[in-house]
């Protein structure tokens, strides 16, 4: 198999990732992606692997529906500059990274700026412990949280703070393998499970998880560019129906693209379909 490695920035920094690099290889169905981010254990770099592979190497799962909504990603910014890029976006569904101490002042922010129609989830990033969860989470819910994705670090915190909130609850960050979705069932963990095809394996792991997880599930970028993105859109397209966007928008946030077509979202929403590298980027490999 065909491998090129490839380096791209982002506009903005996200949880202090600035840049986003790995290699992409090319397979009898196509191309797929590795490029595992900094914090990945060893296991998930090699799910990020096995990922590539089967995105090279075979066709996406049968496809349910033909346009899959996504969700734009908003880091950790002045709240200022967050409700501006909620707003360039154009997607009706907004996911704001909060856990920091100006999570209030930019969740209301984009709210102000993109109307009470919009819908609103939080990422905490596991940032907080289960009390200051349930306080931080009080505060937001004046703004109409749709979700809050890893408010806590763990399945058992999850479970506990899911007691103590009327916020629907979602788990990403403690959801790598199957046997995890599982997990997350046994406990009634959480409301929604989010689900990175990269790294968990691939796209048909993560619908094995989706099934174990016994829950409505999102399909979740690693900020990936648009040739790893293509994945995460099959994911969402190959799910059960579910009244959630997925966060499959990240494009918006490179300063550059590794495509010849880009998945750039068009008010909110993505066609499910392969990408193919420029050909100026083939042809300098």
């Amino acid at each position: 198999m065909r491998r090129i490695a490839f380096a791209v920035r982002l506009r903005v920094p996200v949880m202090g990732v600035r840049e986003r690099n790995g290699w992409i290889i090319e397979g009898a169905a196509g191309w797929g992606e590795c490029s595992p981010l900094p914090t990945w254990s060893g296991a998930e770099c090699a799910a990020a692997e096995g990922a590539a592979v089967e995105a090279a190497e075979l066709p996406f799962p049968q496809q349910r529906r033909d346009q899959v909504l996504v969700n734009a990603l908003v880091p950790r910014l002045a709240p200022d500059a967050a409700a501006q890029l909620a707003v360039a976006s154009r997607c009706a569904t907004i996911k704001v990274k909060v856990g920091d101490s100006d999570s209030v002042d930019r969740v209301a922010a984009v709210r102000v700026a993109c109307g009470r129609l919009a819908r609103i989830r939080v990422d905490a990033n596991g940032s907080w412990d289960a009390d200051t969860a349930e306080r931080e989470l009080k505060r937001l819910s004046a703004y109409g949280i749709e979700l809050a994705e890893d408010p806590v670090a763990t399945l058992e915190e999850l479970a506990r703070l899911r007691r103590r909130t009327s916020i629907p609850l979602a788990a990403e960050s403690c959801i790598r393998t199957v046997d995890d979705a599982t997990r997350l069932r046994e406990l009634a963990a959480a409301d929604v499970v989010v689900l990175k095809p990269q790294r968990i394996g691939g796209v048909r792991a993560a619908l094995r998880a989706a099934e174990s997880a016994g829950v409505p599930a999102i399909a979740s970028s690693a900020l990936e560019t648009s040739v790893g993105l293509a994945a995460v859109v099959a994911l969402a397209a190959a799910l059960p129906d579910a009244p959630f966007a997925h966060g499959a928008g990240t494009a918006l946030l490179l300063e550059s693209d590794i495509a010849a077509e880009p998945l750039l979202p068009v008010d909110g929403c993505l066609p499910p379909r392969r990408v193919t590298p420029d050909p100026a980027i083939l042809a300098a490999a």
